[in-house]
């Protein structure tokens, strides 16, 4: 049965170009008259891409419609901090609001070139490790007290711990885990738990960080996108792609490249996350073959990491 919630609205070119000519033609002469054609439809968005250089960023449903607000106030600044490593993100180049009937904000984002890290081995990807991780450096600054809420992301591990494990009863029921995958998978977690807390003011993390949401282009970290999730708080939630994203080597390249700025605890609950992502793709892709695969890849860095 498909996992992937339903669009509550329709999105179609001609709505499109029509919000274009309204909010963006003053700005971008000739935008509504780009070619325009649709390339991803996630969870919460619908991507168009725009032309060579932009793309049209869409909420589908009601409770992702406050995610591109969050992207619009965020992102510009993000931009500016990671442009030296010559990582880009979508800062918005064009805050839309509702109108035509669409409901919601939708945004005009820069077209990132390149290919999704999914579509790459994990030692495709580890080439680019020591950048993904100064990336994150640059990411993981103080967050303001206003930054936006994540019910789900950044917390302490232990708001997560029915969930997680829900999800290893009902995996292990299903046999798409062994027993021994599971009880590996729970010690990952429990660890995670037991580790010391993050006990400094929250930092900005993406909170959706795994190779679906990475660029890259000719061997190198092009760019981190969809940043819907954005939110402050314990950066071992994005640094869980270390093992969701690279291979023992790539992980290592990783870690080092991090240097000293996350202390081992960090690390012990990242490891942690690791597991619980991995448990929440292989339990919600049943209409996502590629990310089910990345679900099961990745449940294997996790495990060799425990035996490590």
């Amino acid at each position: 049965m498909p996992d992937k919630p339903a669009a509550e609205i329709s999105i179609d070119t001609a709505l499109i170009r029509g919000l274009l000519a309204d909010q963006a033609e003053s700005a971008m002469p000739g935008v509504a008259a780009l070619p325009l054609e649709k390339v991803a439809e996630g969870w919460d968005s619908d991507v168009w891409r725009l032309g060579d250089e932009y793309a049209v960023r869409l909420p589908r449903r009601a409770l992702a419609a406050p995610l591109v607000l969050h992207e619009q106030a965020v992102l510009p600044t993000v931009a500016e901090r990671l442009s030296a490593l010559g990582v880009r993100v979508p800062a918005p180049v064009i805050d839309g609001v509702a109108g035509r009937g669409y409901p919601w904000a939708w945004s005009v984002v820069p077209w990132i070139d390149g290919v999704s890290a999914i579509e790459e081995s994990p030692a495709e990807r580890g080439e680019w490790a020591g950048t993904l991780a100064r990336a994150l450096d640059g990411l993981h600054v103080d967050a303001p007290a206003d930054h936006p809420v994540n019910p789900f992301r950044g917390n302490p591990l232990a708001t997560r711990a029915e969930a997680v494990e829900e999800r290893l009863r009902t995996l292990q029921t299903a046999a798409t885990i062994d027993a021994r995958s599971a009880s590996a998978l729970r010690g990952v977690w429990r660890a995670g738990v037991s580790a010391a807390p993050w006990d400094r003011a929250p930092v900005w993390i993406h909170g959706d960080l795994h190779p679906g949401n990475l660029v890259s282009r000719e061997g190198a970290l092009a760019g981190i996108i969809d940043f819907g999730d954005v939110t402050a708080g314990d950066p071992a939630y994005d640094l869980a792609v270390a093992w969701l994203a690279f291979d023992a080597a790539g992980r290592e390249r990783f870690i080092t490249a991090a240097g000293a700025r996350y202390d081992a605890d960090v690390w012990v609950r990242a490891h942690a996350w690791a597991a619980a992502v991995v448990l929440m793709l292989l339990a919600h892709s049943d209409d996502n073959p590629a990310y089910f695969a990345l679900g099961r890849d990745a449940a294997a860095e996790v495990i060799a990491g425990a035996a490590g």
